[in-house]
Order: structure tokens, then sequence, then C-alpha cells
């Protein structure tokens, strides 16, 4: 896929899912999820106060006849239903609405749910669709973890490599990004860079082709790395970035978005099911395009 027209082409040509949306009250979600539901490729499914969810609905000229609603008298209601439905098989994917991203989160790491196993942990992935950049690149983590170790780290490259795979893309190439090429003991990025293209190197991770430590530059530009004289095959050519932290992770999606116009998609991976939350700066386009990619990876 290069860009998102391919993305929401992809799910529109896949088996329907159920998204049940947490609270779905406010504009932007509501209209994301409408068109989402003409295009053909999510049933929707909405918890929060009947009345409320039904008022915004025909504010925006919504068909209300294809929408269950599920009533709940408060976010953390509507919370609780959400994820039961996903813990019953009811639902497919998971969408915060109006609702804080903590509460919904603790409601989704409950274990009575189970929809988190012990092994596993939560981390945002995150598409961009930047003019500047010759595919989507696949990146994480701008909005979950903020200082991962180096197991969530391994953790996230499988997360990034099955997201790719999902996305067409049969043997991704991942970077995981630092300073510097060098490996440097003093600085963890570039420790934790060289462990893990390692571990793909002999086989430890699978499904994917990764290398680190790599600046930036030298994993999205040809030209970087032919002047710094670095030769790899996911140099200029990265389909993934594994960030060291969400300082980095954050800052990067947010200059390609706002100064560059980029546009995006994210889900949170990990759990049962993929779940969009989305920033409440995030634009209809982005939360559309958070659907699209959650009901391809799911």
């Amino acid at each position: 896929m290069h860009n998102f027209k391919d993305l929401l082409k992809a799910a529109e040509n896949q088996p329907r899912k159920r998204l049940v949306v947490v609270n779905g009250v406010d504009e932007n979600t509501l209209e994301a999820l409408g068109k989402a539901v003409d295009l053909g490729f999510v049933s929707p499914i909405i918890t929060g106060n009947r009345e409320e969810v039904l008022d915004k609905l025909e504010a925006l000229n919504i068909d209300t006849d294809k929408y269950e609603i599920v009533d709940a008298k408060s976010s953390r209601s509507a919370s609780e239903k959400a994820v039961q439905m996903i813990h019953d098989g009811k639902a497919d994917l998971i969408m915060k609405g109006m609702v804080s991203t903590d509460k919904f989160m603790r409601v989704l790491l409950k274990k009575e749910y189970g929809l988190l196993s012990s092994q596993a942990t939560l981390s945002h992935i995150s598409v961009m669709d930047n003019p500047n950049y010759h595919k989507l690149l696949i990146f994480s983590d701008a909005g979950v973890i903020p200082y991962p170790d180096l197991k969530q780290k391994i953790l996230m490259t499988g997360y990034l490599i099955q997201a790719a795979q999902r996305l067409g893309i049969a043997d991704p190439k991942v970077a995981v990004i630092a300073p510097t090429e060098q490996i440097i003991i003093s600085i963890q990025s570039c420790m934790d860079g060289a462990t893990i293209a390692k571990m793909s190197e002999h086989g430890q991770i699978e499904g994917g082709i990764v290398d680190g430590p790599m600046a930036l530059d030298v994993a999205i530009n040809q030209q970087a790395a032919k002047i710094k004289g670095f030769t790899s095959v996911v140099a200029g050519d990265a389909d993934c970035l594994l960030f060291p932290n969400i300082d980095a992770a954050n800052v990067f999606y947010k200059t390609n978005s706002k100064l560059c116009r980029a546009e995006m998609a994210g889900i949170i991976a990990g759990a049962k099911v993929p779940a969009v939350v989305s920033s409440r700066g995030d634009s209809e386009k982005t939360k559309l395009n958070s659907i699209a990619l959650a009901s391809l990876i799911s």
C-alpha cells in the first residue's frame, strides 16, 4: 500500500467488522463512523445515553436504523458494556468516543475481561501517509508506553511487523531508531537497537527484516544513507520505525501531521482486538483512517 486510498479500498474489500464505539456522542467520531458505515467496512454499535446518541446522529443526518445503540448512563458504564461485548464475541473492534483515555484504558485492562494476555503489552501504532515518502510508514509508540524497556521494544517490534503484514507487506523492513548508527554503550537506544537487530538476524524475531541502531535520516532517506556510507536493505526504504521513547515518536507524529499535513491513522495493539483511541486533536479523516486500519489488522 502506498497511501490511505489504498488502505481504505482494502478495508472495503474485506469482511465487514462489528465496531463498538464507547460513548460515541462527539461529532468527529460520529462523522468518521458514518463514513466507515457508508463505505461498508464496519457495522456500528454505540454505547452511551440512548437519547443523546440518537439526537447527535439525527443532527448529523445519519440514518439511525443502521446503528445498534446500547444504553449506558455514564462513560464508565459505556466503557464496561463495550469491553464486555468484545469479551463475549459480540464485537470485533473497539473505539474510544467521548470518554477520557485513562478511564477507557483502565476498563480495557481489567483482568476479568481477558483482553490482554500475561505476555502482552499495549502499544500505540501509527500509520502515516506523507507525500514526501514513497509509501506508507508505520511507527510506534507515540501514545502509550513512555519509556519502553528492551523487553517491551521486542514486543513492539513484533506488533509493527504484524501490522505491516496485515497491510500486505510480506517482509516489512523495520528500523530501530537511535541518534546514530554507531553502537555507543552509553546510549541505551543504540544498545537496544543493536540487540533487537541481532535477535532478528538469529531468527528470534520473525516475519520482517530488522536493523538498528539507525538514525532517522538514514532510515527514510537513501541519499543520507549513501553519504554516511551505511549499507542496509532497510536504510532509505523502511516500512516501520521503532522509536526509542514517546518523546521522539510523539514529536514525529505531530510534526508530520501539523506541519507537513501528512495523513495519519492510529490504533492500540497488544489486546485481543485493536482499539481506536484517537487524540482529541485528531480530525475526522484521521479517525476514519484509524477505523479502516483497525478493521484490516483485526
